[in-house]
């Protein structure tokens, strides 16, 4: 059974998990193109880190991070390998989307890649409401970088 509850940072699953989606995203783009969070980055106090766990395995992560008043980011999705394809994605990012929600978030935008590696996640955001967006916050026009946002 699958459960999503807040990350704890002294869980020592974290930092492999964490550092494995890094290592997925560094062949995708080059590295000024890569705006994935790293573990530090994460336990900022803008940041809401969520975890994804079936029997007590982390098998999904997803944060939110604020970029302005009523308007937040969905950073560090990722699906452990083994388990895509099996919803967890979809959970994580409806756990998201109503948390954001309940707190009187009004928009929540996001940056991913624009190779095929990320079709699936573009997919996915797509489904879930996200239509393509202009750069926000602190972004440029990339061409590694597709940017989407969903009113809530």
């Amino acid at each position: 059974m699958l459960s999503i509850t807040r990350a704890d940072f002294d869980d020592p699953q974290l930092p492999a998990f964490l550092q494995g989606h890094l290592d997925e995203l560094a062949p995708t783009a080059p590295a000024e193109s890569r705006h994935a969070l790293d573990l530090g980055q994460l336990q900022g106090p803008d940041v809401r880190l969520w975890v994804a766990r079936v029997d007590e395995v982390l098998v999904g992560t997803g944060a939110l991070a604020r970029v302005e008043d009523g308007h937040e980011e969905l950073k560090s999705m990722r699906t452990d390998p083994r388990r895509r394809g099996q919803g967890i994605a979809a959970r994580m990012l409806s756990h998201l989307l109503t948390d954001a929600q309940a707190r009187g978030i009004r928009r929540v935008s996001l940056e991913t890649g624009s190779m095929g590696f990320f079709a699936p996640a573009r997919a996915l955001y797509r489904k879930a409401g996200f239509t393509d967006c202009s750069p926000f916050g602190t972004y440029r026009e990339d061409p590694h970088s597709v940017f989407l946002t969903k009113e809530l």
